[in-house]
């Protein structure tokens, strides 16, 4: 297999290349059957419309700051094992469930892993935010600004789903996943190219919380229980999440000079399986193409991504060589994609 490169790989002398990976969900597990027991639906139901059969979710006092702290060890380690350093002078967290609305969660990561000092930051671009964050850190290294750094997709949404809702508890867990970067050049297995993000924010009341900021405490309206939990439209967001995704893997591959069929592997964000299959159709690409582990684990927003490069890696079905596309959507509404030649990584 032949690692193809775009035409102007050779005159760019520095970008960001992958590391190390790591990946870290919560011990505790929800089945379909333990949600079919205190909710109006079964597990038949949950896994004919979305794929999932389990989703792990955090434990009282657990944080989306706990995930990510082990989630980054594990990228550290991981780069370590193949033969990187296990430093980072930036971390950069993507979620959408912070610890607290301030500050941001990323700091008290980087003190926590030992990186004190470095610069560290939240991004929220819900489930597309780790392909934000891969960009910005990306833009971070190719500037000069920073030598290496954590790259944390991480979400605790359990925590702001209505109890009662049946959809959205069946739909997500918890978890974190990041990979560590470093400087290096394009040529290399590993460098992300093809970067393209978008938005529209005229769609953003299809995912939301509509409570908890600025906009409801200044109307001085009385908070409703209601207003702290997660909604979504879906069927709205199910169409433009296959063509934003669809339209993303097309844009990435042409910027790095592949045609679509040329790609091996398609890592989407792990929304529905019902999403990944009409993306796939949509491409007219196999759908054996698009590693999933959206059965095991549910949608884990901002942390899919690099969950289910873990796991794909893990299990060789992503490996050393594939041309590979990362993809995601999400609320805002935002997406976006980028691309890589999987370099020899192992997942910790």
């Amino acid at each position: 297999m032949q690692d193809a490169q775009p035409a102007d790989a050779g005159t760019r002398e520095r970008t960001a290349v992958v590391a190390g990976l790591g990946a870290w969900v919560p011990h505790g597990v929800v089945t379909n059957d333990e949600l079919a027991r205190v909710l109006d639906t079964s597990d038949e139901w949950i896994r004919s419309r979305t794929g999932i059969g389990r989703r792990h979710v955090v434990s009282p006092g657990e944080s989306t700051g706990d995930l990510a702290v082990e989630a980054g060890r594990r990228a550290l380690a991981s780069a370590a094992a193949n033969g990187g350093d296990r430093t980072a002078d930036a971390v950069v967290l993507a979620t959408s469930t912070p610890d607290r609305p301030c500050p941001a969660t990323a700091p008290e990561v980087a003190s926590r892993l030992g990186l004190g000092g470095v610069a560290a930051f939240d991004i929220s671009a819900v489930c597309s935010g780790f392909v934000y964050a891969l960009g910005v850190s990306g833009a971070l290294i190719t500037s000069g600004a920073a030598e290496r750094v954590l790259v944390v997709g991480a979400d605790t949404f359990s925590t702001i789903l209505d109890p009662g809702d049946r959809t959205t508890r069946a739909v997500f867990g918890d978890g974190a996943g990041a990979v560590l970067l470093r400087a290096g050049q394009p040529t290399e297995r590993g460098a992300l190219r093809g970067l393209t993000l978008g938005s529209d924010g005229t769609r953003s009341d299809l995912i939301q919380v509509p409570g908890g900021g600025s906009r409801l405490r200044s109307a001085g309206e009385p908070a409703r229980d209601a207003d702290a939990y997660f909604t979504m439209a879906g069927r709205p967001v199910f169409g433009q999440a296959v063509r934003r995704m669809a339209d993303s893997v097309r844009a990435s591959a042409a910027e790095l000079g592949w045609a679509v069929s040329d790609v091996d592997r398609v890592v989407l964000h792990q929304a529905n399986a019902r999403i990944t299959a009409a993306v796939a159709d949509r491409l007219d690409l196999p759908v054996d193409r698009f590693p999933s582990n959206i059965g095991q684990v549910g949608n884990t927003v901002a942390a899919s991504i690099p969950l289910a490069l873990a796991d794909a890696a893990q299990e060789g079905v992503l490996r050393p060589g594939h041309r590979v596309v990362l993809c995601g959507f999400g609320g805002g509404l935002t997406w976006g994609a980028l691309g890589l030649v999987w370099p020899q990584v192992k997942p910790v």
